[in-house]
């Protein structure tokens, strides 16, 4: 069986999937780069990130199926891979910790104001002569707490859950929103989207990017969060509208934004949104742990092997 990968995954997948057949790694993401040559014998397909269209699909005659590494399959075009009977497998929760902690990571850096804070001291903003603390507060840079705050979750699969239990440890009351039909835990209150917005100090996206949800947080959103509330986005770029939170920045109707992911990835050097005093933007970076990488290598590698395995029988 020929295995093609885009890019490398941990070793822990790959000693796996080496094990099973011939392994190549295209390092390449290019959906034409790829469908002109290196699947054209491919029986299996692992992605990280970048998109698997109905060409690629198309030009693979032989692909039984699909892996992803990671959860979201909005980037995979799964009309298709249906249509021509190849299964897709991911590796939901898999990184469900990593990102949970990174949430709360990023929460608390709005909160206390790091990214202006860190910008003024390496930049030399802080007068000699004064005390920093007493510079922090001169500058506007005094944090809040998260104790005795609301959280709001727009979502609340393995990672929603994950960032309640650690917002519940800081001392913050949970609120919830899910479009599914779920039991949510002890700790948690499930309310409508309205009331995730209107009544939470910060709210965190972890909700796919479909036609529901994509622009799900535009300005009549903004509009009907607290005044001064912090926004996490590690779920997918187009689920907020960039542009209504950049203008609910600089209004301060929003406080603080943490934003993961990008559309596209990479984004832009000029971005508005790597520059803005008020945004914690990092490089879709939630999930790369150790611990999880290795999951998810070995997730998506079992699972492409189980599909292969079937076939050979």
């Amino acid at each position: 069986m020929r295995i093609l990968l885009t890019e490398p995954i941990a070793e822990a997948g790959m000693a796996l999937l080496r094990a099973a057949g011939d392994v190549r790694v295209a390092n390449a993401t290019d959906p034409a780069a790829l469908a002109a040559g290196p699947l054209t014998d491919a029986d299996a397909l692992v992605v990280r990130s970048s998109p698997v269209t109905a060409a690629m699909l198309a030009a693979a005659p032989r692909l039984r199926v699909v892996g992803r590494h990671g959860a979201g399959l909005d980037g995979i075009d799964l009309a298709a891979a249906e249509r021509l009977g190849i299964p897709v497998v991911s590796t939901p929760g898999a990184n469900a910790e990593s990102v949970a902690e990174f949430v709360v990571l990023a929460a608390l850096s709005l909160a206390r104001s790091l990214p202006p804070a860190l910008a003024a001291l390496s930049g030399g903003a802080f007068p000699p002569g004064r005390s920093l603390p007493s510079s922090v507060v001169g500058a506007g840079l005094t944090g809040t707490m998260l104790a005795g705050r609301t959280l709001g979750l727009v979502g609340l699969g393995a990672i929603g859950r994950g960032v309640a239990r650690r917002a519940v440890a800081l001392g913050m009351t949970v609120l919830a929103y899910d479009v599914a039909a779920v039991t949510p835990p002890s700790h948690v209150r499930q309310v409508s989207l309205d009331e995730v917005l209107r009544d939470s100090d910060v709210v965190s996206l972890h909700v796919p990017q479909t036609p529901a949800t994509t622009g799900l947080i535009g300005p009549a959103a903004l509009a009907r969060m607290r005044p001064g509330a912090l926004l996490v986005n590690t779920a997918r770029a187009g689920v907020v509208d960039a542009a209504a939170v950049l203008d609910a920045l600089d209004t301060g109707r929003l406080r603080g934004y943490a934003v993961d992911v990008f559309a596209p990835e990479p984004p832009p050097a000029d971005d508005p949104l790597l520059h803005h005093p008020r945004v914690l933007a990092t490089p879709h970076m939630a999930a790369m742990t150790h611990d999880a990488l290795d999951a998810m290598a070995v997730a998506v590698a079992t699972g492409v092997i189980e599909h292969l395995k079937g076939f050979r029988s």
